[in-house]
């Protein structure tokens, strides 16, 4: 089977080495074209070399692998493309962190929802679009668009309406929660059936069952009497007694999607656990990026000499990306969770957003079954959440800052710390920092700035988090847990 794999971003080194192991891990896939794609020579150099070896190691001697700064020439003929890009780097990030905090809204990850995730979006979806044209008018037909890049719902919501490009949103957090389930009730994953939908993010486990037996309502004593669960995911558990069904996300994550556990700086460290970054600790994530920005530099000598990966088909990981590729070539037929435009699957989801829930593929692309109507909590949450999204995603694609402002009043965290003019100077700050990235602003970036040198801020006070932690200055070497 002779085709072509695009990766989008694919400076990743773990991430896309990953993928790429996965999917040639297949034996029906091992007589292939990978083309890596990134902007970064630097780091595109370094997975280039890691990938021949591996394949070099592995005797693939079919398989043709490339490196190109071009989008064009990297999706130019392929069959189907991976994006997995971050735009603006650890500079974009800190912004989008550090400016919200000044006006005491507390972002753990900020990659999704919340001011973090609104400018994340309105930066990575110019880029998709860009994307999108370059999939429409070289790849080959019905190619497949598989994001991987966060906020997965907005650009997957822009890939599909504005970008008119097939694209499915992916994502391991089902996964990592149904692995947390079994562990509650001390089984194995695959003994725990399960039925998971919602939108990305905030996917609910709505059925949960063994052997046929509901175990759905027994899930809140099972996690309170385990020992690691009942510290680190407070917030979680206190969302599955109050609404009764556990989210997908972790304890940080899900924080920071709702207003009730972190606008109050005093209380976050009641919710959170600082043992781990991703249970809630306050721009946790941004603290670990920071202190392993020089991650590559000292991560690639040891692995470029350490023993190359073993492709092995038992072996893969749990992202869906090559399992999704297998289904649709060899036909063995691939089920798991997807983020699709709902067009109906779940009834009480308005129909032109994107969900995340179960679906199955083969050789006739994803299918997703109905679902019906989520619990009436789950959808509210879920609610809102869409409309933040929905009015991101215009914004973004119009340049319109008066729908980006709304979009911030409509966040729920945002909503629940500030006042409208705490917002609209804060989305001020946000965009005249961001401008290297907002080409789309131009209009209100100019107007922007214009404001804030007028002397007539508003005072802010000074906000302290209970839940945050200095960053090393020296970098450490860590492993990274993916956030999203």
């Amino acid at each position: 089977m002779s085709f072509k794999i695009a990766f989008i971003g694919a400076g990743s080194l773990g991430f896309t080495r990953r993928l790429i192991k996965d999917t040639l891990s297949v034996p029906e896939l091992q007589d292939i074209e990978i083309s890596l794609m990134d902007i970064n020579t630097k780091n595109l150099d370094m997975i280039y070399q890691l990938i021949k070896k591996d394949v070099k190691g592995n005797e693939l001697k079919k398989i043709k692998i490339t490196k190109t700064t071009s989008q064009k020439k990297a999706v130019t003929n392929a069959k189907y493309i991976f994006s997995m890009f971050r735009v603006g780097g650890l500079e974009g990030f800190k912004n989008d962190i550090e400016i919200p905090l000044k006006y005491g809204v507390d972002q753990c990850v900020g990659d999704t929802l919340g001011p973090g995730g609104i400018m994340y979006g309105q930066r990575g979806i110019q880029i998709i679009l860009k994307l999108c044209k370059d999939i429409r008018e070289n790849s080959l037909p019905n190619a497949l668009l598989m994001n991987y890049a966060n906020p997965i719902a907005m650009l997957t919501w822009a890939a599909n309406k504005f970008g008119r490009v097939n694209t499915i949103g992916l994502c391991h957090g089902v996964q990592g929660g149904h692995n947390m389930i079994a562990n509650a009730f001390k089984m194995k994953k695959e003994d725990i059936d399960i039925v998971c939908a919602g939108i990305n993010h905030q996917t609910w486990y709505i059925k949960i069952s063994h052997k046929g037996k509901d175990l759905t309502g027994k899930l809140l004593k099972a996690f309170e009497a385990h020992p690691e669960y009942k510290k680190t995911q407070k917030v979680r558990l206190d969302v599955l007694k109050r609404f009764g069904y556990f989210s997908t996300e972790s304890n940080g994550h899900l924080s920071e999607y709702v207003p009730w556990y972190r606008k109050r700086g005093n209380e976050i460290k009641d919710w959170v656990d600082l043992s781990s970054w991703i249970n809630g600790e306050t721009a946790g994530y941004l603290r670990v990026v920071t202190e392993n920005r020089n991650q590559f530099d000292t991560d690639f000598p040891n692995w470029i000499k350490e023993p190359h990966f073993k492709y092995k088909y038992e072996d893969r990981s749990e992202e869906h990306g090559s399992f999704i590729i297998e289904a649709m070539e060899t036909n063995r037929i691939y089920r798991g969770h997807f983020n699709r435009i709902n067009n109906g699957i779940i009834k009480n989801l308005p129909n032109d957003c994107v969900i995340e829930a179960p679906g199955y593929v083969d050789r006739n692309g994803l299918n997703m079954p109905l679902v019906g109507e989520l619990p009436l909590g789950c959808a509210a949450i879920c609610n809102s959440s869409i409309s933040t999204q929905r009015l991101s995603v215009e914004a973004a694609v119009t340049g319109n800052d008066e729908l980006l402002r709304q979009a911030f009043m409509m966040d729920p965290l945002t909503g629940a710390v500030c006042n409208p003019p705490e917002i609209w100077q804060m989305v001020d700050e946000m965009l005249v920092h961001g401008r290297s990235w907002l080409p789309q602003y131009k209009k209100a970036i100019t107007q922007a700035q214009k404001r804030l040198r007028s002397g007539k801020k508003i005072k802010l006070k000074k906000y302290i988090s209970s839940a945050k932690l200095k960053i090393k200055k020296t970098p450490i070497k860590r492993k990274l847990t993916k956030a999203s």
